[in-house]
């Protein structure tokens, strides 16, 4: 009762510190009543952080905002490079309420009666907690006002101007240096650890740290080494306490297994967890893009993989007109446990695509789809209870090793050691040859990233894309690189050689038929049968913006169509979104940066 109490207590709390105003900044509420009933112990600490825990689940990882997928719907990025967007058609990503809680906790949290390590242990939670917002908001404004008060309706601060970036990431650097050196190294499942604080530290200090190298504009490439500096010593703090290992079954499919699992509790691969926390589960169903349902994924995606003997795929000669199966041919293994393949069997067909339970699956193509469908984090379940028990690693072991292996290669430092404990482990695990010192630059990888002249480095950025693919890094990843113009690259599905029969499960045997876009789908009795008694799925095939069910290149022949256009991105305008409009008249001393 006394639990349920105090609960409720939490409940109200939280609710009074939100009903204020978002439109400036959220202000302290009127009532004392949190104060008076709450902050008193270790268990009232401990449930207040709880309410501070947002991990992403399923629907939060995916790449509609990456050059990874492209979506039917809308999409901020989409629509920034589209249209002429002004901050007047901006409303979101500048609400304070989750900071005015963390705050608030702050400024109440030393009337507990616990010892000082109680007290340090839940000031660095909370602390990291605010850092975690305000690098949110740094990524995506820039400059904004830094407050670790909770403000009062006439305080003058509520109507200051931004912080610098400078100013703002070090104190965010200073609330995660506390945490790191007073979170405890242990709590429960899906709680804040020394670990996890040191895993989103070494994360944040990698983005600002390239983001300053490769942003030039900015004036602050001489400082992008003191971050990388944190990135690689904290990443090699985690690898040397030995907690941690690539996950590795022995299994072919070990590193899709990870994000199709039911129960991660005890892998030794994942730092943060997301379990069934407040009835949390995560859906297995099409969350993460699986068939004709908003998100598909691109040519360039499927061509980033490597062959199966670590050469590059478009060192193939004609890579550029294989055949869909001939694109899942020799390659490395992450690719088949990422995208459904040829011959793959479907077991959950209670989504958007078509095929039934036991069936090889046909790739389903559409307008405005690519026609490669995800299959990682995709339950192929037909068991309902299993497809909504999906756990989440919100953090990867792969993750820190990952980071340690870039911050080495940006500092100059890095080896074939540092590739041997970082690279070639997750190489180990899906059975790929090595990464060495000695390879050679893949021409298409230079041509994305333009200003970068390290082979090594190059590669370790295709690991990166590869490990985390549908993960929700490759955004933000485009972006600290500096190579928004990647988002201008047009949405490609698989090459169709011309009209006509196609086989799409590599058993030679055709599953599709492309008629021209004037002609008229047979009804189903008049439809082709192939070899194996089923009848050819049909689609009219045309140029982009034509009556046809799927666009390909050049009318009846090449690569399939999302869009014809992306739009364009502009630098440095586009890598920043502006503070609503709204906002800057409430507070006219707000500034807009970078062009907008």
């Amino acid at each position: 009762m006394k639990s349920l109490f105090k609960a409720n207590i939490l409940i109200l709390v939280a609710l009074l510190l939100m009903q204020c105003d978002d439109s400036l900044l959220n202000v302290e509420p009127k009532t004392e009543i949190g104060r008076e009933n709450f902050f008193n112990s270790a268990e009232d600490l401990q449930m207040y952080v709880n309410s501070m825990i947002d991990w992403p689940n399923v629907m939060d990882l995916n790449h509609e905002q990456s050059d990874d997928a492209t979506t039917s719907g809308s999409s901020e990025l989409r629509n920034v490079m589209v249209f002429d967007l002004t901050a007047q058609d901006f409303s979101g990503g500048w609400s304070w309420s989750k900071l005015r809680n963390i705050n608030y906790f702050l400024e109440n949290f030393e009337k507990a009666d616990v010892p000082q390590e109680t007290l340090d242990h839940f000031e660095g939670v909370a602390r990291f907690h605010r850092a975690r917002f305000y690098m949110d908001k740094v990524q995506r404004f820039g400059n904004v006002p830094w407050y670790d008060k909770v403000l009062g309706t006439d305080d003058q601060d509520l109507y200051k101007a931004v912080d610098s970036r400078e100013f703002v990431v070090d104190k965010i650097f200073e609330d995660l240096t506390f945490a790191a050196e007073h979170v405890r190294e242990t709590a429960s499942t899906g709680n804040v650890k020394n670990d996890v604080v040191r895993t989103y530290m070494a994360r944040y200090a990698l983005f600002e740290g390239t983001f300053r190298k490769y942003h030039t504009y900015l004036n602050l490439a001489e400082t992008a080494d003191a971050y990388l500096q944190i990135a690689r010593d904290q990443a090699k703090h985690i690898m040397d306490t030995g907690r941690y290992d690539i996950f590795n079954s022995g299994s072919a499919d070990a590193y899709g297994a990870l994000f199709t699992s039911t129960d991660l509790q005890g892998n030794p691969e994942v730092i943060l967890l997301n379990r069934s926390i407040s009835g949390n589960r995560n859906s297995g169903w099409w969350g993460a893009g699986f068939g004709q349902y908003e998100q598909s994924h691109t040519k360039a995606m499927v061509q980033t993989y490597l062959m199966s003997d670590g050469s590059f795929y478009s060192a193939q000669p004609g890579y550029e007109t294989h055949s869909f199966v001939e694109e899942f041919t020799n390659r490395d293994p992450r690719l088949s446990q990422s995208f459904a393949y040829p011959g793959w069997i479907i077991n959950n067909s209670g989504t958007y695509a078509q095929g039934e339970n036991g069936t090889e699956y046909i790739q389903e193509f559409n307008r405005n789809f690519t026609g490669y469908h995800t299959i990682k984090w995709f339950v192929n379940s037909a068991e309902a209870t299993t497809q909504e028990s999906l756990d989440v690693p919100v953090l990867r072991y792969a993750e820190v090793i990952m980071i340690y292996a870039e911050a080495m290669a940006e500092l100059g430092s890095i080896n074939q050691g540092v590739l041997d404990i970082t690279i070639n482990k997750l190489r180990d695990r899906v059975g790929m040859p090595h990464l060495t010192m000695g390879t050679a630059p893949d021409p298409i990888i230079q041509e994305q990233y333009p200003n970068v002249a390290s082979a090594v480095l190059l590669e370790i950025r295709r690991e990166r894309r590869v490990e985390f693919f549908n993960e929700d890094h490759r955004y933000e990843d485009v972006i600290r690189y500096g190579v928004g113009k990647l988002f201008e690259t047009l949405p490609k599905g698989p090459y169709f050689s011309g009209l006509g029969n196609h086989d799409l499960t590599g058993d030679g045997i055709p599953d599709i038929k492309l008629i021209g876009e004037s002609e008229t789908i047979p009804t189903s009795e008049n439809r082709e049968v192939n070899a194996l008694g089923k009848q050819l799925i049909y689609y009219r095939a045309g140029s982009y913006g034509s009556t046809a069910s799927v666009f390909l290149e050049n009318g009846s022949s090449g690569a399939v169509l999302a869009r014809d256009s992306n739009g364009t991105f502009e630098a440095p305008k586009d890598y920043y979104r502006p503070i609503p409009f709204t906002e800057v008249q409430l507070n006219t001393n707000l500034s807009q940066s970078f062009g907008w």
